[in-house]
């Protein structure tokens, strides 16, 4: 797969929390040049991003992010002001302690909210697999796809694992149809994206496209 092939699918990400605007400019400068699926960046930035780069870049960000446990009405005002200052794709973290109580319908109906805010844009939800096992996961495909999110997406790269290739091939067993999947955290090299993408990820969130493209 070619490299220009490739980034078409990535999410082009910056979310370090000392990430300075001057970061945020090069991200999206890279992104412009190089022809990424979006940019991934922190809410903060979002309607500066829109202001300068509205029309030309599609902007993703995040909610609930990285340790998704804020409450549902949280997640959903912050989708709310995300979509309204320029946001197109918001990419949410499930609460994971939920998970761990076994409250699988609570994380279903809080997904479905966040998705209510979203209407027609696209909602990504991060279900953090390193912290999670095999039920669980399958639980989340599933919730995930109750819910009408448009992606499962593997992890947050905060946690103590990224994306591997096995849950890509679990998550094409459990999830529906309609649901698509967006491998992030550790895939830093275009073997590594070129493998998550042919696993079946539409999706890859990295801050590395730059380096591949040079």
């Amino acid at each position: 797969m070619e490299e220009k092939e490739i980034i078409t699918h990535v999410d082009h990400t910056q979310l370090k929390p000392f990430a300075a605007w001057e970061d945020i400019e090069k991200l999206c400068e890279e992104a412009l040049k190089f022809n990424t699926a979006s940019v991934c960046i922190p809410p903060c930035y979002v309607k500066r991003v829109h202001q300068k780069y509205g029309g030309r870049l599609k902007i993703c960000t995040v909610v609930g992010f990285p340790l998704g446990y804020s409450v549902t009405e949280a997640k959903v005002e912050e989708t709310r002001k995300a979509l309204e200052d320029g946001a197109e794709e918001i990419d949410m973290v499930i609460n994971i302690s939920d998970v761990k109580n076994g409250d699988y319908d609570k994380v279903t109906q809080e997904i479905i909210s966040v998705k209510r805010e979203c209407l027609n844009h696209v909602l990504k939800v991060i279900i953090e697999t390193c912290y999670l096992t095999e039920k669980e996961k399958i639980a989340m495909c599933r919730a995930v796809t109750d819910a009408g999110a448009e992606y499962i997406k593997t992890s947050t790269g905060f946690g103590t694992k990224g994306a591997e290739l096995a849950d890509i091939s679990l998550f094409k067993e459990y999830i529906g149809d309609a649901v698509r999947i967006k491998a992030a955290g550790g895939i830093r090299t275009k073997e590594d994206m070129e493998a998550f993408l042919e696993a079946g990820c539409e999706r890859i969130g990295s801050s590395s496209a730059a380096e591949i493209m040079k």
